[in-house]
């Protein structure tokens, strides 16, 4: 399995740093570039598209992956292909109609964000676009969460779970690296959970999402040379949010327990945190949760006397923090689950805490 993880990861990342480094050219030769104004407090015009990179890096090596797969599961596979994946291909096959879902709502969303990039779209018609795509999502497709629940209740939970991850992930978009970082260490906290369980498919999934990002940062990691964009953000957020809803976090015939369904929560407690709390402080002073600001928990660290690198890689720190106790959690017994819960929710309200001193500012 070890090989086959170094595979997910290094192939996506050669072709996501190829195809950035492309895309960040092409950026700057056209003007498809970000230009300093208003909140945004890059000294000098970034290029955009970033985005474009990621759906190649991420998007392109799973879909033709699964198609391998579908090709190879109706005949006899060649001798060069591992018993490992002999043995998943039917099972990797059979989730073609599933990534096919997956790959048509990450392009929408990839497209809507590509032409808010350009110009842009407002806040209601993307979460009208995200919304869409989450109904998708969870209705026709069936990709949903607490099956166990009457089927609208399920598809309501699920609509707004992917709409809330894609858009918190979104949010986190307002600094450099941050938002691909923060998304890397939740990629692989999940692409190591999943393998716990047994799981082939999901797992590949979610170390395929780490290794394009990976590539991503390269040029992404402050100071950046390049921004994801909405084009980028957007598909990011929905493919967590549906790598979370993939993964089998509770199955009693591996010693799961019941809490492993919270294992998402804990993994994405910190883009959660940012993304709950922006809306609060916004709300507060009357402005639309959907408008950009400074008052994201990157922005009240910098207010502290971080430097925006310093703050990022602090974010990092705390995602680690409340992400890694995930790897266990569905496996310890209740009492140690307890225990790793109380942890996760002591990192968030202490950071909750020492921001409460923190000037607001809503520039």
């Amino acid at each position: 399995m070890t090989w086959l993880v170094f595979l997910a990861v290094g192939g996506p990342f050669v072709v996501s740093v190829i195809a950035t480094y492309v895309v960040r050219y092409w950026g700057r030769r056209v003007g498809f570039v970000d230009r300093p104004s208003g909140h945004k407090k890059h000294e000098q015009p970034v290029a955009l598209g970033g985005g474009v990179a990621l759906v190649l890096s991420t998007i392109g090596p799973i879909l033709v992956g699964t198609l391998v797969a579908w090709v190879l599961a109706d005949r006899s596979p060649p001798a060069w292909v591992p018993s490992l994946i002999r043995t998943h291909l039917s099972g990797i096959a059979s989730k073609l109609p599933v990534v096919l879902a997956v790959v048509g709502g990450a392009l929408l969303l990839h497209v809507v964000g590509l032409i808010d990039d350009r110009k842009a779209l407002g806040p209601w018609l993307k979460l009208g676009a995200q919304s869409a795509v989450a109904l998708f999502t969870a209705w026709p497709m069936g990709i949903r969460i607490v099956e166990a629940l009457p089927a609208p209740v399920s598809i309501a939970l699920t609509v707004v779970w992917i709409v809330t991850i894609t858009n918190a992930f979104n949010f986190l978009d307002n600094m450099d690296g941050l938002s691909a970082g923060v998304a890397v260490i939740a990629a692989a906290i999940f692409g190591i959970a999943a393998m716990g369980t047994g799981q082939v498919f999901v797992p590949m999934l979610a170390w395929v999402v780490c290794g394009g990002l990976l590539g991503f940062l390269v040029f992404n990691f402050p100071p950046a040379t390049i921004f994801m964009g909405d084009a980028g953000s957007l598909v990011v957020g929905y493919l967590m949010s549906v790598v979370t809803i993939l993964t089998t976090f509770y199955d009693a015939s591996h010693n799961l327990t019941p809490l492993g369904v919270l294992v998402p929560l804990v993994v994405l407690a910190v883009p959660l945190y940012d993304v709950g709390s922006v809306v609060i402080r916004r709300l507060r002073v009357g402005v639309s949760p959907f408008r950009g600001d400074g008052r994201h928990f990157s922005h009240r660290l910098v207010l502290r006397g971080m430097t925006r690198r310093g703050a990022v890689l602090t974010i990092y720190l705390a995602t680690a923090a409340t992400a890694l106790p995930a790897v266990v959690l569905a496996k310890v017994d209740w009492t140690g689950a307890l225990l790793l819960l109380i942890q996760c929710l002591c990192v968030v309200t202490m950071i909750a805490i020492l921001e409460s001193v923190t000037k607001d500012d809503a520039s």
